[in-house]
């Protein structure tokens, strides 16, 4: 890498690219178990994507941000925070760990934090790193775009391990008609069934599009209530306080403390090395992946 260019750090979304590869596998009956019988789709879905992302973006580093448990300060914020999801399958518990391990396996950095997400490690390197070097986010959820600005680009999974559907702050301007600052403020009063928090009953998207386009944020749109419909200002009095709590359990954050060098973030060589260690946890498929990439 020339000295005057700024790193290009690849972000993995560990967790998101774990789920999504192992339901993708398990709706078919696809387990791939190793040799104690332990399943193994998932994580060798995410080493699959990961390889392939670092083939395609050709980043200088890497880092995987994973979440740490399933309760998080938002649950604290409220109770239904994701309380609408069902538990893991049986055959994805196990994988958790394996995942972790397996990245560590092939060298890449792993972040995480106890009682956050992995959306606000992503969102604290970001920010730590903002200005200092390109990066490219890779995950399946479209809350990330909010962390979108000028040297960040998202890679939203499209299809497969090699379609992206990639985002810049311009395309989502161009997009969605706000900033993605304000997609944050349009979460509030439309709330994420996904995530179980309601925001704002009686108004929808193009409802909440109109009002941040016009009064800028949540707190603009509440300064000017005598301004809105008599329907439009009852339904936001009603429910004044989880507009301001969706808020807050939509704003991803971003000053966790990120204490890591960029050699930390160095991608290692994919060797025979790794490959023995890939041998030895029974990830056949990856090992043929790895070999057809990088041979």
């Amino acid at each position: 890498m020339n000295t005057n260019e700024k790193p290009h750090i690849l972000i993995i979304d560990g967790m998101a690219l774990l789920f999504r590869s192992f339901f993708a596998t398990s709706a078919m009956g696809h387990f791939f178990p190793n040799q104690a019988g332990v399943p193994t789709n998932g994580v060798q879905g995410f080493l699959r994507h990961t390889m392939t992302a670092k083939t395609i973006f050709q980043p200088t580093h890497l880092a995987v941000c994973w979440d740490m448990g399933a309760h998080t300060f938002r649950n604290d914020l409220y109770d239904g925070y994701k309380a609408n999801r069902p538990a893991p399958p049986e055959e994805l518990v196990p994988q958790f760990d394996m995942a972790r391990s397996a990245s560590e396996a092939m060298g890449w950095k792993s972040y995480g934090e106890k009682g956050m997400e992995a959306d606000d490690l992503i969102g604290s390197m970001i920010a730590h790193w903002d200005g200092k070097a390109n990066i490219t986010v890779v995950s399946g959820d479209k809350d990330l775009l909010q962390l979108l600005r000028p040297g960040v680009q998202i890679a939203l999974i499209k299809k497969g391990y090699s379609e992206y559907d990639i985002y810049t702050e311009e395309r989502f301007t161009e997009e969605y008609g706000v900033t993605p600052l304000q997609f944050i403020d349009i979460k509030a009063f439309t709330g994420d069934s996904a995530d179980g928090y309601p925001g704002v009953k009686g108004i929808g998207p193009k409802t909440a599009l109109t009002l941040i386009q016009k009064y800028k944020s949540v707190d603009g749109v509440v300064a000017a209530l005598d301004e809105l419909t008599p329907a439009r200002r009852k339904n936001i009095e009603a429910d004044m306080d989880m507009l301001h709590l969706s808020r807050k359990l939509a704003e991803i954050h971003c000053d966790l403390e990120v204490e890591s060098a960029i050699e930390e973030m160095t991608i290692p060589l994919y060797d025979a090395a790794v490959q023995q260690q890939l041998e030895q946890l029974g990830y056949s498929l990856v090992i043929r992946h790895a070999n057809s990439l990088f041979n």
